[in-house]
């Protein structure tokens, strides 16, 4: 139908995302670069899967059974998105696909025991899959010979705008969720769970972007004047996602088997080059990352992505 998803094997980075708007005209979607050493300098994670943990994990220390680990700090004291050894930094292993109805890329790659301190060695294959119903699916999978922790997701920035013809603050967002995390000081979740009803958190029937930006709501001013938020989903794989851009006409639906989504609105967009030729600010992209609920190792009360030896992670996420 005349889309294209481009992707690079080092992270499994998807670099471009091409759609049609309401009259046809296919453009871009995602946020990018244009050369491989600006996705190897960059910061920002534009496109890539995470792990082996997505978000932040409080002092960048974990317990399994009763044994410490220490984490690479690599955003302040915590860890973020996986250390400076992520998922998002390494090489994976690309075997490209194709039959009648749909083509993709099966990534590959073995992380080592102690990969950014870490225990086990994880195999992992991350698969993506576009197909004639205009759907890209992400399958996660991975199995490890020690006991250890498995949260991935992928960290495209949207902007169904086209091309970045304008920001995302006119975009509207509906999230089939009652409640989120609260964030501390440093970003990283208290593990208490706030009611979204009455806040600038409600995205039950839909709410502009630009209402975080505009909210006086402690956790949104927090967020850099936006939201960097786990939303508990309330339901999955019943369109529970839905971005829109009136302006463009194009819309974006994400199902998935996770238990939240980090709705992140580029708040810290602002130091990051230029994108494809447009300066990096503020709202230019939003992240809707499918995972487990960040730092949840270390709050007992929330879902647990602990990986046991020789127990399967598995995960979809369709957009």
């Amino acid at each position: 139908n005349g889309i294209e998803i481009s992707c690079i094997n080092y992270g499994c980075t998807i670099t471009k995302i091409i759609v049609p708007d309401r009259n046809g005209n296919y453009e871009n979607i995602v946020l990018g670069y244009e050369t491989f050493e600006e996705y190897e300098k960059g910061t920002a994670y534009f496109g890539a899967v995470i792990g082996r943990a997505a978000g932040r994990i409080k002092g960048a220390a974990f317990d399994l059974d009763g044994i410490p680990y220490q984490l690479q700090q690599n955003n302040n004291r915590n860890h973020l998105h996986g250390g400076f050894e992520g998922f998002h930094k390494v090489l994976w292993t690309a075997e490209s696909f194709e039959t009648d109805n749909k083509a993709g890329v099966k990534f590959t790659y073995t992380s080592p025991n102690g990969e950014a301190g870490y225990p086990g060695n994880v195999s992992l294959v991350v698969t993506y899959t576009l197909d004639n119903f205009d759907e890209l699916t992400i399958d996660y999978h991975g199995q490890t010979d020690q006991k250890t922790l498995l949260n991935m997701t992928n960290h495209s920035y949207f902007n169904l705008s086209g091309n970045l013809k304008r920001d995302t603050l006119k975009h509207s967002l509906t999230l089939k969720s009652n409640s989120f995390l609260e964030l501390d000081q440093e970003l990283v979740p208290t593990g208490t769970i706030q009611d979204v009803e009455g806040t600038d958190f409600d995205f039950r029937i839909g709410r502009l972007i630009q209402s975080g930006a505009e909210s006086g709501h402690q956790q949104c001013i927090l967020a850099g004047k936006g939201y960097d938020h786990p939303f508990l989903l309330g339901v999955n794989h019943d369109q529970e996602i839905f971005l829109e851009d009136p302006e463009s006409g194009r819309t974006l639906t994400i199902e998935t088997d996770e238990a939240a989504v980090v709705f992140y609105s580029g708040t810290q967009l602002t130091s990051h080059g230029e994108i494809y030729g447009v300066p990096s600010r503020k709202y230019l992209g939003i992240c809707l990352e499918t995972q487990g609920l960040p730092d949840a190792v270390n709050h007992p009360h929330l879902p647990s992505w602990i990986l046991d030896k020789d127990k399967e992670y598995s995960s979809k996420t369709k957009y």
